[in-house]
């Protein structure tokens, strides 16, 4: 026999798990029928669960991090902030900037510290207003939460987008303040003049007080793409997508929820190679920064041969290269290393070996381009014992297309090297 059950009849905790399962539009509008829906609307314990669900906060803040009384005046003062964008944009750009952060919380504080506060609407407007042009939504959003970076002269090494080096060049990007898109912009509107035509602004760079070639990022702010310069953009403008168009839709839809443009597809793709360990944090002599250099595989091929371990990624330099003249470049990152049991031949163990001799040969499009055989590498013969840090070198190579291979070997000599 079925027996029904009036609201009165309700304990509030059945109540309660009633209004979590109807979200926060829904209890808003049900807490105008009765006092007692108002009531169990009006608890706290709610609000906080949908602060977590919608924004992941577990104390009641607002978005620039100040304290709110309560987890429903939180909630309430997130919507306000935000009311002329989308919500499920908010909380899809509010969780890749906390998942970058809490990268950086984790292992790069000091990078994390450069990250300014949010950007307020009429800084936003003064840089459309001033280039005629309009931000994609998700850039706009993503400069609400973080006014990019502020660094200083010794903080090169702290872009949270990371870089690479190899010999004579060395690149580390940061996200660019509104303040320096709009210097940046403007210099290249001063010297290209197709800029002044183009509805294209600068919002990355490399930090220019420690590097020989900047690496510069636009965002094309009427369809939403992200590009990075060439070798040749100085003189014709020429520029590669950082993100497949396809991926990029609904840039300025003020309705729905399948707004997604290249910036912030570009960062959510790095904080997921950040977590995932793919890309890490490196130290080189003294300097902590993000290396853009793969380490687990696929993207970092690693080879054991009786005890001694190579671990090899590459990277395209896209500043480097030159389309138009099939000219495409990569660096390369090498890490040499003894595994804790020492180097182990025909049975018999040495607790060091030299490297004496290399071999590679770089293909592209099947073709050999180059063959390389000779002592040593970038004239030194390191020597490794079991635990030590890896031997690092990078360099780089020019390719006449845009994919390629490298193989090849190392000759280790068990003890040292005899030198006469």
């Amino acid at each position: 026999m079925e027996r029904e059950v009036g609201l009165d009849g309700l304990e509030d905790f059945a109540l309660h798990i009633i209004l979590s399962k109807l979200g926060p539009a829904d209890t808003v509008k049900v807490s105008c029928v009765c006092k007692r829906l108002r009531l169990s609307a009006s608890e706290d314990s709610l609000w906080a669960l949908f602060c977590f669900q919608d924004l992941h906060l577990s104390t009641p803040q607002d978005h620039q991090g100040n304290p709110a009384p309560s987890f429903k005046a939180a909630y309430q003062l997130w919507r306000e902030a935000f009311a002329m964008y989308p919500w499920s944009l908010v909380k899809r750009v509010k969780r890749c900037w906390d998942k970058l952060k809490k990268w950086l919380s984790d292992n790069f504080p000091e990078a994390g510290a450069t990250l300014r506060r949010g950007a307020s609407e009429s800084d936003i407007q003064q840089l459309q207003t001033l280039f005629k042009v309009k931000l994609p939504l998700p850039t706009r959003l993503l400069y609400r939460f973080h006014d990019g970076q502020e660094l200083t002269d010794k903080e090169h090494s702290l872009g949270i987008i990371g870089g690479y080096s190899f010999p004579h060049h060395l690149v580390n990007v940061y996200l660019l303040p509104i303040s320096q898109v709009i210097m940046e912009t403007r210099g290249f509107i001063h010297h290209l003049g197709f800029f002044s035509r183009s509805k294209y602004i600068v919002m990355a760079a490399s930090s220019t007080s420690y590097t020989y070639t900047e690496k510069l990022f636009f965002l094309n702010c009427t369809n939403g793409q992200l590009y990075v310069c060439t070798r040749s953009h100085p003189t014709d403008g020429e520029m590669i997508e950082c993100v497949p168009n396809a991926l990029v839709r609904s840039v300025h839809d003020l309705h729905g929820d399948q707004q997604q443009d290249a910036m912030l597809l570009w960062l959510e793709e790095h904080g997921c190679r950040l977590e995932n360990g793919i890309i890490k944090v490196r130290e080189e002599r003294n300097v902590r920064s993000i290396s853009l250099f793969p380490e687990v595989p696929p993207q970092c091929s690693t080879a054991v041969t009786n005890g001694v371990q190579v671990r090899a990624s590459a990277v395209f330099v896209p500043e480097f290269a030159e389309p138009e003249a099939e000219k495409y470049w990569f660096a390369y990152s090498i890490r040499l290393s003894l595994l804790p049991e020492g180097c182990i031949i025909n049975g018999m163990t040495f607790k060091s070996c030299q490297l004496n001799w290399r071999h590679w040969i770089i293909r592209a499009n099947e073709d050999i381009v180059f063959d390389v055989n000779g002592e040593a590498v970038i004239g030194k013969f390191p020597l490794l014992h079991p635990g030590e840090d890896e031997f690092v070198y990078e360099s780089c190579t020019s390719l006449p297309s845009s994919s390629g291979s490298v193989e090849g070997s190392f000759t280790f000599v068990p003890g040292r090297i005899v030198c006469w």
